[in-house]
């Protein structure tokens, strides 16, 4: 058996759509919703099986991992998100790179040579991974209009897989890689007028509808805020709205705070795009918090601590 595990963004299933265009093969799909990190703990492979796993963080996976090399499960593992103690086997094959810089679907465009660079392209845009990305269809050549497509496509990728539950995404994420790797390229998705990008790109334009209504509920020198309530759009809306935020205001932090249904808050950070540090040692410090450099998260914060994140973001960032 083989078990292709990804997290459900932009990232994480374009990775695997370059990877399985040049390398078709049966697996099982196991992937989530885009804070579905703990992926590994649902995979139950045994001796003589092989696991490819994408853009998911290793600390976050470190024990299911373990249990898997002592399994004798061969193990190939792509990530830019924080690894911690990298255990050291024969049966694991690691290509992690924490740059602030660079994203999952970047490492494997490098591993494939380019092979399969426009869906890594794409992937980058979606991750706001926007000069790398810029800097990569320079070397395809590809004009505005090309070039600006594929910011779309990563943008509603990547729109998708924000929710709680894979029952609030408009396309379940193992459902939309088996629909993206039935296309060679972004081209004949944007040339068939019934393919998932047109189906996210109505969906979308529904949901940013909803944004007219908000304001900041913290705007300063530092760090800018927005609070969104406990509803299905508002929650897919947050990672766009995070980034729009981000490349509008790039001296500053930024954070999307959602409301959870249990009356805790889901936390997104941003750190300043001109400063791309911080968010994942800061996110860290409350329970179920975590990320990288440029971008973190925290899945439960109780709400009577949102004070003290605001004022912990505003003072590691005051200082420059």
């Amino acid at each position: 058996m083989h078990y292709d595990v990804f997290n459900g963004d932009a990232d994480g299933i374009l990775s695997l759509v370059q990877l399985r265009l040049l390398a078709p093969r049966e697996a099982v799909l196991v992937t989530g919703v885009k804070r579905d990190i703990s992926l590994l703990q649902r995979v139950s492979a045994a001796a003589g099986d092989t696991v490819q796993v994408l853009d998911i963080s290793l600390e976050q996976n470190l024990l299911p991992l373990q249990r898997l090399l002592q399994q004798d499960v061969a193990v190939d593992y792509i990530d830019h998100h924080r690894a911690g103690e990298i255990p050291q086997s024969p049966l694991l094959t690691t290509h992690i790179d924490l740059s602030a810089d660079t994203c999952t679907a970047l490492i494997v465009d490098k591993l494939l040579d380019g092979q399969q660079r426009l869906w890594a392209i794409a992937a980058a845009f979606g991750d706001n991974m926007l000069t790398a990305a810029r800097r990569l269809a320079v070397t395809l050549a590809l004009n505005d209009t090309d070039t600006a497509f594929l910011q779309q496509l990563g943008t509603l990728i990547n729109y998708n897989a924000y929710g709680n539950k894979v029952a609030e995404l408009h396309i379940d994420p193992a459902t939309l890689f088996r629909q993206l790797v039935g296309y060679h390229s972004p081209w004949a998705l944007r040339d068939d007028f019934s393919s998932p990008y047109y189906v996210l790109q109505a969906a979308y334009a529904r949901d940013m509808q909803q944004l007219s209504a908000l304001m900041p509920a913290h705007n300063d020198d530092v760090l800018l805020l927005y609070r969104l309530p406990d509803a299905p759009w508002a929650k897919r809306i947050s990672g766009v709205l995070g980034n729009q935020l981000a490349n509008a205001n790039p001296d500053k932090a930024i954070a999307i705070v959602t409301d959870n249904p249990d009356s805790t808050l889901m936390i997104s950070l941003r750190a300043p795009l001109n400063n791309r540090q911080g968010a994942g040692t800061l996110c860290s410090r409350f329970v179920s918090g975590g990320g990288r450099a440029a971008a973190a998260g925290i899945n439960t914060l109780p709400a009577q601590q949102l004070a003290l994140f605001r004022e912990s973001v505003i003072a590691y960032y005051a200082r420059g």
